[in-house]
């Protein structure tokens, strides 16, 4: 027997929920907020965490939100039990820089609103006795802290995410090594035959003499059965924190197969004394291999697996990033009906809720830090810091295969070249068994910032910011023979889509600086740039621009203020677009038939095209009833376009049927035809091309 089953949990640790009893008030406050708290009167406002301040002005006004001071209070009667233990809070973020105050005493602060942060708290606290504790919130820019700016993103004020409580023993597995779960799991020489693990534990001992413990980690599988234990005795000194590794060797392991087989084993460590757990932490074990391989694709487990890639930015309209477990449910399902087998969490570090639903479903993940868009010199340490925060907070994840260590940063070239050189160097030293990622906005290999990371992404918007929607041929074909060894992804593409503009008369090109940003053009784009990308295994992975329009409160473009509407849904997630479908098609394994435009009501021309999206084979279309000949297959397997289908004069029903397994899939959509339009073609060129093809 052994000895993990001999023992028995005494006090282990606990970690309670913290997230209600709290009080709002915006600042900023004229007085110092340590001593001065009960003179502030009594405009507080009673709020449930998580919680922003940003979620209407944010979304709603161009460049005029509170940036600012805002501070939380909590009365928190600290219970007599907890006399003799080690007592942390652990924010899981904050927007973006915090102070933390027990009782009028300084205790910890952190720069960053998205990674986790953890203080020690219990010396400040009086036991068995009520305690102030008083939060400060600033979402203001600075040049210290990234995002230097909101210019790409808001960057929402409040503590946002969850709060926990977490109480230990003396000795335990260290609460405060960046917030981690202080354990850390690497695995080696993964394949169906075998697979090396070490469980790397580090302990802390706050008391003031060394202790007798012994650390046992054991690995189960995902059923719960027992695979392998290792026991280890320790004598701990008081001095600083230890580390101390466990090594397995797994015979015939069932790997990690990304949404095909997402099997997870599960890997407990427990702090144990004289015969009793008194600290135990568990952490996910997914087995897998990844290697790019470059002009050739993406391999898991030794297998070229499909790289289909969305991006995720955080915040839901009316609730900005205060998000809860059922929102990122609500993305994740989105995200996994379109199809997509890999997200790109832009630009910042996430939830840790959603990093573990990716593992549970098999979801590939790239995470980032949030250095985007400008440098000012004086960032380099909290880039770092940041960086460090989220390989080690996120370390154990099997989901995540690289580190995005920038985004579109330029000038200084030298001055970001270097910064990201380093960034590079801190990721492979805290992760050597990760890729890293940086992103360019030019498309030129050749830039000076590049070079610089494993992988070298960049995002174009060919038709949209650039040039016209086919030259992404000219483009992706001229990297490939200048740089055929490069590790190349293309992190960003697509076009912004208000769904209350709507057009047939769409060219090669869009003036984005305009207010009219039609949905049938974002349409038009994704349908080209996907089936370029499909051809070019040259692009190990590809991630649209974006599963869900967002907040960007220094924008004001496409009829609606802050808001970046280059989303498959809407802000709301009401509305699925059009290029939701065109990417569940090609992608997903469910059955898809779908006719494009079907907001595009009253129509411009008579002589029209209608567009069918199916992966069940060419379907049957009907207008009014009447079968339409003459269909043929567009840009994929998938694309089905009818050209010069002739309109009647007023209500036309369109009526399109794809047939699987004996079973009848329909879609059905109405148009209305009232004499030929012209809705301000002259800002279009090619007026007569239509939407579909």
């Amino acid at each position: 027997m052994t000895l993990s089953a001999l023992t028995t949990k005494a006090d282990a640790r606990q970690v309670i929920s913290f997230c209600e009893g709290w009080e709002f008030k915006k600042g900023p406050i004229p007085t110092e907020p340590v001593k001065a708290v009960a003179t502030w009167g009594d405009k507080w406002k009673t709020v449930e965490i998580p919680h922003t301040w940003n979620a209407t002005d944010m979304q709603t006004k161009y460049n005029d939100f509170y940036a600012g001071p805002c501070y939380y209070r909590k009365t928190y009667h600290c219970p007599a039990n907890l006399r003799g233990k080690r007592v942390f809070l652990r924010f899981e973020g904050v927007g973006a820089c915090a102070d933390v105050y027990i009782n009028h005493q300084l205790v910890g602060t952190h720069k960053g609103g998205y990674s986790a942060f953890a203080i020690e708290i219990g010396s400040a606290l009086k036991i068995g006795s009520d305690n102030e504790i008083v939060v400060k919130a600033d979402n203001q820019s600075r040049p210290d802290v990234i995002p230097v700016n909101h210019s790409l993103f808001g960057v929402y004020g409040g503590i946002y995410r969850p709060v926990w409580l977490i109480v230990t023993e003396q000795s335990n597995i260290c609460v405060t090594d960046c917030a981690s779960p202080g354990v850390y799991i690497t695995q080696k020489n993964v394949s169906k035959r075998s697979a090396d693990v070490a469980v790397k534990v580090k302990l802390d001992n706050g008391a003031l003499q060394p202790t007798q413990v012994t650390l046992v980690n054991t690995l189960y599988t995902q059923e719960g059965k027992q695979v392998a234990t290792h026991s280890q005795p320790i004598t701990l000194t008081p001095q600083g924190t230890q580390a101390y590794t466990a090594h397995f060797r797994l015979s015939r392991p069932h790997l990690w197969q990304g949404r095909e087989d997402p099997y997870l084993y599960k890997v407990v460590s427990r702090l144990v004394q004289d015969g009793q757990t008194i600290d135990e932490v568990t952490q996910p074990l997914g087995l897998r291999h990844y290697e790019m391989v470059a002009g050739k694709g993406f391999y898991l487990n030794g297998v070229k697996y499909p790289m289909y890639g969305v991006c995720r930015h955080q915040d839901w309209w009316q609730i900005g990033s205060a998000l809860k477990n059922e929102h990122h449910d609500f993305d994740l399902a989105q995200i996994m009906e379109v199809g997509a087998t890999t997200i790109r969490l832009a630009h910042y570090q996430q939830s840790e809720y959603l990093y573990s639903r990716c593992d549970s479903l098999g979801l590939i993940i790239w995470a980032e830090i949030p250095f985007v868009n400008q440098v000012t010199g004086q960032e380099a340490e909290n880039a770092k810091n940041q960086l460090r925060e989220l390989i080690r907070q996120n370390f154990n994840h099997p989901s995540i295969y690289v580190w995005g260590l920038h985004n579109e940063v330029y000038r200084p070239h030298e001055y970001t070249a270097q910064l990201t050189a380093e960034l590079h160097d801190l990721a492979k030293t805290e992760d050597p068994d990760r890729y890293t990622v940086s992103v360019n906005g030019y498309g030129h290999m050749e830039h000076p910032v590049n070079q610089n990371a494993d992988i070298q992404a960049m995002n174009r918007y060919f038709g949209w910011y650039e040039k016209k929607i086919k030259d992404i041929d000219e483009w992706i074909e001229g990297l490939e023979s200048q740089y055929p060894h490069q590790r190349f992804v293309l992190s960003e593409y697509g076009a912004d889509a208000n769904i209350g503009h709507q057009t047939e008369l769409l060219g090669e090109s869009l003036k984005w600086w305009e207010q009219y940003y039609p949905e049938t053009f974002q349409t038009k784009v994704h349908e080209y740039h996907w089936s370029v990308i499909a051809k070019h295994p040259y692009i190990l992975a590809s991630y649209l621009w974006n599963s869900f329009d967002f907040a960007t409160p220094m924008a004001q473009r496409g009829g609606v203020v802050a808001r970046n509407m280059k989303g498959l849904m809407t802000f709301d997630r009401k509305t699925r677009k059009d290029a939701f479908y065109w990417y569940k098609a090609n992608w997903s394994k469910d059955p898809v038939v779908y006719l494009t435009q079907r907001r595009n009501v009253e129509r411009e021309r008579k002589h029209t095209s209608v567009t069918v999206y199916s992966n069940m084979g060419t379907p049957k279309v009907y207008l009014n009833g009447t079968l339409l000949t003459d269909i043929r297959q567009g840009y994929t397997a998938v694309h089905y376009v009818l050209d010069n289908v002739t309109l009647a004069d007023g209500k036309n029903v369109l009526r399109a049927v794809a047939t699987k397994d004996g079973k009848e899939y329909t879609d059905e959509i109405t148009w209305m035809y009232s004499g030929e339009k012209d809705r301000g073609t002259e800002t279009y060129e090619n007026k007569g091309v239509h939407a579909g093809f």
